[in-house]
């Protein structure tokens, strides 16, 4: 995976996705929620594990994704939301047991509404005699990336490098500013309360180093040559934070693609 920046994302996930694939016989879906700022590589690492797993990748009938400004725009019609988000899933996994469900933007999902999914996440729920528990869920936030980004900086003046942040180190900022806040789609969520997402995957914010590797990747992906002056050009166009320091990218790898060109 041509991941940049990201070790608890690989550790994660990767030994997440590993021992699930392998277990013949999972006593519940595989359910991970991804956190982080902007361009940390969030959709990036959904996209691969998709294109990994499913012939046809985002494309293949067998993957379902939603988006709340999409799929769910009004809080008026929750209700109505509920029950065909509900009849969707469902049918999906009468379907193909082995499906994957993405959920986009969830630090914009309307609260309440997510929680209509919790019987297909658990282990003591049967749908229609499908094995559902071959089904993978992820969910997809902003929510988070801020407190991450602060908890990484505060951990950097202590002086302690990004590469030695553990899990333990993040996990309680990210817990109350997704499920503790009111405007977050997992507020009061049973989802959380029943303890039913087996991974939090942070994504940490991104260094200037991270941002010329993402450079040269993008310069090669174009079939352009790579060129050192380029690539430092581009990598200081980009925003960093906080003021004084410009330690962190503030849109992590998002706007690299789209910068390249002005510097050809």
């Amino acid at each position: 995976m041509n991941l940049v920046g990201q070790p608890l994302v690989r550790q994660q996930v990767m030994k997440g996705v590993r021992e699930f694939l392998e277990n013949r016989n999972p006593v519940k879906p595989l359910v991970m929620s991804f956190h982080g700022s902007t361009g940390t590589g969030k959709t990036y690492v959904s996209s691969m594990l998709i294109r990994y797993l499913f012939q046809g990748g985002l494309q293949s009938p067998y993957v379902h994704q939603f988006s709340p400004i999409v799929h769910f725009p009004h809080a008026e019609r929750i209700e109505q939301y509920k029950e065909s988000l509900k009849r969707w899933i469902q049918g999906n996994l009468t379907n193909c047991g082995r499906s994957a469900f993405l959920f986009d933007e969830m630090d914009k999902m309307h609260p309440g509404l997510i929680d209509v999914i919790m019987p297909f996440l658990g282990p003591s729920w049967v749908v229609y005699g499908t094995n559902y528990r071959k089904a993978i869920f992820i969910f997809i936030s902003n929510a988070g990336g801020e407190q991450i980004n602060e908890m990484t900086l505060a951990l950097w003046h202590a002086r302690k490098d990004r590469e030695e942040i553990s899990l333990q180190d993040l996990e309680p900022a990210i817990s109350q500013a997704v499920f503790e806040n009111p405007q977050s789609g997992f507020w009061k969520s049973g989802i959380i309360n029943e303890h039913l997402i087996d991974f939090v995957v942070p994504f940490l914010p991104l260094k200037r180093h991270h941002v010329k590797q993402c450079v040269v990747s993008e310069l090669v992906q174009q079939g352009l040559e790579v060129r050192p002056d380029v690539v430092q050009e581009v990598a200081d166009s980009i925003p960093y934070f906080p003021e004084e320091e410009k330690m962190f990218s503030s849109t992590g790898c998002k706007t690299v693609a789209s910068r390249i060109s002005f510097f050809f």
